[in-house]
Order: structure tokens, then sequence, then C-alpha cells
């Protein structure tokens, strides 16, 4: 038995173990705010967008927008693993990044809470990191291939991909009326290739994949 055959057979095991149990799902995490409005989204097939609150909200009366200063999430249902914190750190500032420099597209960008502007609360709940070597290499190994072609057909995470879990709090700025919120979690799609190496990049494509979202939401 040749040491490839010995690898497509190890990556064929891993993605069948991968599919059936799959990465940690989000959940309504108890420590922020909006959790006890948080109630499970039955329009969400994907489950990208697991709990969602909501509210009849004309997002165009609304001209600025205030991005408040992403937050790591410090609670016990976290889900960043054994991640470190210099990596919890630079997730949350692109996180910072991404949402503001898109949002801003749409809106204003303000400080001051006057009438007509949104407050956007940003906290990073957990994160996945790409398996070093395994993530790329699932790419072009056959069976890894086969599995991340049906997943990208599905929309579903590919073989030793990182992944992002985020939740996200929209107020009236004036008022401090809570006007919608969601937990989301994000990934790159199963056969982006580029994605899958740096034990990051996966997560922040998957916080861009975020930020295009909620964006498209507001319009």
């Amino acid at each position: 038995m040749t040491t490839r055959t010995i690898s497509f057979q190890i990556l064929t095991a891993a993605a069948l173990l991968l599919a059936a149990c799959g990465s940690a799902e989000p959940v309504a995490y108890t420590d922020i705010a909006s959790s006890p409005q948080l109630l499970p989204n039955m329009d969400d097939s994907s489950g990208r967008m697991p709990y969602r609150y909501t509210t009849t909200v004309d997002w165009r009366t609304y001209s600025r927008v205030i991005v408040d200063p992403v937050a790591i999430y410090r609670g016990r249902d976290n889900q960043f693993g054994d991640m470190s914190e210099s990596d919890r750190a630079v997730l949350a500032g692109y996180m910072q990044a991404q949402f503001t420099e898109k949002l801003r597209r749409r809106f204003q960008l303000a400080v001051d809470p006057v009438p007509n502007t949104l407050r956007v609360r940003l906290t990073l709940t957990g994160a996945a990191t790409t398996t070093p070597v395994l993530g790329p290499l699932s790419r072009f190994d056959l069976a890894g291939g086969v599995y991340n072609g049906v997943q990208s057909v599905r929309g579903g995470e590919g073989t030793f991909t990182g992944s992002v879990v985020y939740a996200v709090e929209l107020y009236d700025a004036s008022t401090n009326r809570l006007l919608g919120a969601y937990v989301s979690k994000q990934y790159p799609n199963s056969l982006n290739i580029g994605a899958s190496f740096g034990a990051l990049a996966a997560a922040k494509t998957g916080l861009e994949k975020g930020a295009d979202a909620l964006v498209a939401q507001l319009r």
C-alpha cells in the first residue's frame, strides 16, 4: 500500500467523520444583551444564522451608523476552543475593519446618537482555525476534493477549514431600542483554495462574508 493510498484513506475517513459530526454549532450566547430575545431562526436552512430577533423596521430611515468596538466574548459558552488570545484579538480587529468599511458604503459613519442613526454592536463569540497542511491538501487530494465539491453545492463547510461565529445587535442609537439581533456562523466556500492557506484565513473570509450579508440586510 503506497503512502498516497494511505493518505486517501485517512482523508476519506476524516471527511466522513466531519460529515457526520460537523464543527461546533452556534448557540444563543447567555452573556450578550439580546440573548433573552433571540429565538431559533426557522427561516434559515443554511445554519449560518441559527438565532435571530426581528422587529418591523424600515432601514431606509437610517442614514448614519455608529459601529461600536468589537467585543470578544468571555462567557463560558464561548466557542473559541483553545484559540490563543492573540489570534482572537487579530480576528476582532479584522472584524472591526471589515464591518466598518462595508457599512460606510451604505451609511455615514457617526459618533453622536442623534435621530436616524443606527448603532451596531458586534461580538466575536467563537472561531476555529484551519488545520495546517491538511487544509489546503484536502482541496487537491482526490477523496477530499470529492467531499469538498459536494459541500460546495450544499453550501456546507469544507474539510479541515476554519470558521467564525459572532453576534450582531442593531439599536436605534437615539433611543437605545433593540431593532434586531442575530447569531451567525460564516466560513468560505469549501472549494476556496486561497482561504485554506493560513490558520486564520478562513475565519477572515467568513468575516468578510458576514459584513457583506449585514449590509445587504440593511438596504
